[in-house]
């Protein structure tokens, strides 16, 4: 059987392939052409630049380029996407991977949050800063494990630029940024007003987003002694339902059997029977067991079901198939926010500074998922709960109205739509107010502040079943709250028993930090190649972290819902200092050590080394290694746990039949329990690379790279687990066989694994053409990863180019390159701009040589997943001084994601294509500058 919609079209990959090579050789050939020509770049003395202090070192100095890789993005590049927050801008870097969090994983743990990922290393890992100080993480962490900083509560139009610092670990900002830095420069001196709007609007009408910014500031600091400015963004963006899409292909469905999968393969297609019969048929009529352990389709199923030939034969013979996604599901979520940003500068004395800011941003998330069922596995920290089969199992009551088996108890399998779908509403605060002095004191510079910052969030969910209500209510006569009628008599329901079988859960979320930091700097003597610069600084923080579990849900009585509280403070106590020593004219040579001491007892010395070789004017070699350190986070070692949702393979049973059915990854429920006995994890960074300037309007960096991570802290392998036995299986036994019942939920806890180790290669290339009466820049960036390996129980196993490691955030995979290239010409007052984002196939195993991750009907596995590419446009024309019109269409070419049946971050879609899930998508905005 052939299946193309899988398959690459030869020609499009060929195109593609071709597009990428001649933009770099392109590249290549103008760097070649420049230095035949000999037009090298004349750098200016030293003597006559301004000395600045760049992110990753305290001290000031005189070019941007240091011993590690920094990667700035300007304003302009920002712009030019039209993306409209911070977050959906970084969340396109190259360097982004497995474990972002996108604002569209509602259902989440940390729906409703936006984080960046850098390396693949997890949001936890990037330590993500504002004008180079930390902020208080988001309220709800990811996975329930991985505390992070949320970007959507930053006013993009404040921002001035997004400093990357990529080469792990830190010794000046903090040693657990082990995957690397994000460093978001704001304004800090700014004049007059500036107001902007902004609508935008999918192609096909929906998803509206409103936008309005205002920014202004009064005095200045050179002669006034004084500036002061605020920046308010507001904005409200609808939702976009799954069935907004129901004409895209199988963007807007479950139902993938069009594109070869069997209905009991399509893994957001409801309903159907599984096993012949013995699992599944979790459909809107509704299903019982007979006495010999088979389904049996209750009546209705026609009229429930929006998929064409449903009929009670059908229903009875494969289970009512139905489409609750479609019906249900956001493909994004509705958001309501409000950001305020506002900064005062105070001169005092020679070069004395008093300065504070101020940030609040309040933001409203709503998500809405499917349907409930009455029955499944899911866990509490007093164990596993079975409502599939024995003691615990959700059934009719004998006198029940609708059971078909009167006089007998039914185990039953239905999806509630009559409650309707699980609806999550996350309303998240953010606070963070500084004040800090810097200036002069003889021959030192210092800088010192205070931080508070935090959040507060109110996560409220409607749409849940308390589980033992609804056994009440379905297997009890009596009931107090009333007697459940389900299927095709849902209708005689009351709205009091609703209330009683679904009330509204909530749980809140509280994160504060509190830090005071101490820098001072200095040049010691001067060297042949400039001053020997040496800091030193100081830094305490305080920070804390407690979510409440959601309610009813520390008894195991919510169904299908997974536990996750935690509550803990740590304190941190940190000294570092650094020096930067240009012995020579060609070379630096930079070290910096910190020492982190943690209150629970955990401290260790982490050391940062780099090198910078500048042969030539346009040529320089630089290196860096760094070692990094971070102690268990309140989640992962204080009070509470984790019981979570993921995709896994049953071995037993696919060893039994060899069916597609059984060998599918099917989801299962993860119980982690945390781990008192943690240690912390360790890091070692390297970096080697190459920086190449033959002229003023061209530019060239390569920069390898590696980040191995050991005692990694992560949850128990769910394979292993399976393996070991120590998994809640149901009583659908295959061919007798004991302990071949369908997995339920897995027992595992947070262990320290023995180590990840991820490799690749960075490139960046900018070239500059000055063409006709106008200007020409293009620019490229290329991360490659080579290797992406983790060992545990002495077994390694490699993800790069793979579907795993579905341990990690939404199951994305970790694709071995992404490329963005762009251009933009301008003339006069205009300005157009593009940028291709090109992400790379994955082969759908979970991990290299391994086990594939999803079947057609016929047998065969799908082995991969597309690349995708996509193109976005922009222009801009300034038609005054002080008016500019602005637009912008993402997804040009209204490219739809590839189908990948295997992730659980979207429906048939990866959530990495994103962009392909919403299709073309329009802006439209203006700007005002006021003088």
């Amino acid at each position: 059987m052939k299946h193309p919609i899988q398959r690459l079209n030869s020609s499009r990959r060929n195109t593609l392939a071709h597009s990428v090579s001649l933009a770099l050789s392109g590249s290549v050939m103008l760097l070649a052409g420049a230095l035949a020509s000999g037009s090298a770049f004349a750098q200016e003395q030293a003597t006559n630049l301004d000395r600045i202090t760049v992110t990753g070192s305290n001290i000031p100095r005189t070019n941007t380029e240091t011993p590690s890789p920094v990667q700035v993005v300007t304003r302009q590049e920002i712009d030019r996407t039209g993306k409209t927050t911070v977050a959906e801008y970084l969340q396109t870097l190259t360097a982004d991977g497995a474990g972002s969090i996108p604002k569209t994983f509602g259902n989440g743990f940390a729906g409703g949050g936006a984080g960046i990922s850098l390396r693949g290393l997890g949001a936890g890992s990037t330590l993500v800063l504002l004008n180079g100080r930390r902020m208080a993480t988001y309220g709800l962490a990811d996975d329930g494990q991985k505390v992070f900083t949320d970007l959507s509560t930053i006013p993009l139009d404040a921002v001035e630029r997004i400093d990357i610092l990529k080469d792990g670990a830190s010794a000046i900002y903090g040693s657990d940024a082990i995957a690397g830095v994000v460093n978001i420069i704001l304004r800090n001196d700014f004049q007059g007003a500036v107001l902007r709007g902004s609508y935008g609007v999918s192609g096909d009408g929906d998803g509206d987003a409103k936008k309005a910014t205002l920014t202004a500031g009064t005095g200045d600091l050179n002669s006034d002694g004084w500036n002061a400015f605020f920046s308010l963004d507001v904005g409200k963006t609808d939702a976009i339902k799954i069935s907004d899409r129901k004409n895209r292909k199988w963007i807007g469905t479950g139902d993938t059997r069009r594109w070869g999968y069997a209905a009991s393969d399509a893994q957001f297609l409801g309903g159907a029977y599984l096993n012949g019969g013995t699992a599944g048929g979790t459909g809107p009529n509704g299903s019982v067991f007979n006495t010999a352990g088979q389904l049996i389709a209750l009546p209705g199923c026609a009229g429930l079901t929006t998929i064409p030939g449903q009929t009670d034969a059908t229903a009875q013979a494969q289970g009512c198939l139905w489409d609750p996604a479609q019906q249900f599901r956001d493909l994004s979520p509705e958001e309501k926010y409000v950001n305020v940003f506002g900064r005062a500068s105070f001169a005092f004395g020679e070069g004395g500074e008093f300065y504070t800011e101020i940030g609040y941003s309040k933001k409203e998330t709503t998500f809405s998922n499917t349907p409930s069922g009455v029955s499944g596995g899911w866990g509490y920290p007093g164990g596993p709960v079975n409502a599939n089969s024995g003691a615990g199992a959700t059934v009719l009551g004998p006198t029940h109205p609708d059971n078909p088996l009167q006089g007998q108890a039914a185990r039953i399998r239905y999806s509630a739509w009559d409650v309707g779908g699980r609806v999550t509403n996350n309303t998240n605060e953010f606070n963070r107010v500084l004040f800090g002095v810097k200036g002069n004191w003889g021959d030192w510079s210092y800088d010192t502040a205070y931080l508070h910052s935090g959040t507060e969030l109110l996560n409220k969910r409607t749409g849940f079943l308390r589980y033992s209500a609804v056994r009440c209510a379905l297997g009890n006569p009596a009931c107090p709250g009333g007697v459940w009628r389900i299927g095709d008599n849902a209708g005689l329901n009351s709205q009091a028993l609703y209330d009683y079988i679904s009330p509204t859960i909530s749980a809140s979320a509280k994160s504060s930090l509190d830090m005071f930091n101490f820098t001072v700097s200095r040049s010691l003597m001067d060297l042949k190649g400039g001053p020997l610069g040496l800091a030193m600084g100081t830094e305490w923080r305080k920070t804390s972290n407690s979510l409440t579990p959601q309610t009813y849900t520390d008894q195991g009585d919510i169904i299908g819902l997974g536990y996750s509280a935690y509550d803990g403070t740590q304190n941190v106590y940190a000294g570092y200092a650094e020096l930067s020593a240009p012995v020579l004219e060609q070379l630096e040579l930079s070290a910096a050590v910190r020492y982190d001491k943690y209150e629970s007892g955990e401290g260790k010395a982490t050391p940062k080394l780099g090198v910078k070789w500048t042969p030539t004017d346009w040529l320089a070699l630089r290196a860096s290694y760094a070692e990094g350190f971070r102690a268990p986070n309140p989640a992962e070692n204080g009070d509470g746990g984790l019981a979570a949702f993921s995709n896994a393979v049953d071995p037993v049973r696919c060893g039994i039949t060899g069916a597609t059915t059984d060998c599918q990854a099917r989801q299962v429920a993860i119980i982690t329990r945390p781990n008192k006995d943690l240690k912390p994890e360790e890091s070692k960074s390297y970096s080697f690379g190459i920086v190449m300037q033959p002229t003023s309007s061209t530019s060239l960096t390569v920069d390898a790279w590696q980040i191995k991570r050991t005692n990694e802290i992560a949850q128990g392998s769910t394979a292993a687990a399976i393996a070991a036995g120590n998994v809640l299986r149901d009583s659908n036994l295959l061919n007798g066989v004991p302990g071949s019942g369908s997995i339920l939920a897995v027992n595992t806890a947070y262990v320290n694994a023995n180590s990840s180790r991820v490799r690749g290669i960075d490139t960046d290339i900018r070239q500059t053409f000055d063409l006709g009466p106008g200007q020409l820049e293009m620019d490229l960036q290329w991360s490659h990863v080579l290797k992406f390996e983790r060992t545990e129980g002495g077994e390694t196993v490699d993800y790069a180019g793979t579907h795993g490691n579905c341990d990690v955030t939404n199951c994305i995979g970790t694709p071995k390159d992404r490329v963005n290239f762009g251009t933009t010409w301008k003339q006069g007052d205009w300005s157009v701009s593009g940028v291709a984002n090109y992400i790379a196939k994955m082969e759908n195993t979970d991990k290299r040589g391994g086990d594939y991750q999803a079947f057609y009907e016929d047998g065969e596995p799908v082995k991969k997943i597309s690349s995708f590419t996509t193109f976005d446009l922009s222009g801009r024309w300034n038609v005054t001084e002080a008016f500019e019109l602005n637009a912008s269409v993402q997804n040009v070419f209204d490219r739809i994601a590839p189908l990948d049946p295997t992730t659980y971050g979207g429906v048939n879609y990866n959530p990495l294509h994103f962009s392909g899930a919403i299709g073309r998508y329009f802006t439209v905005g203006a700007k005002y500058t006021f003088n």
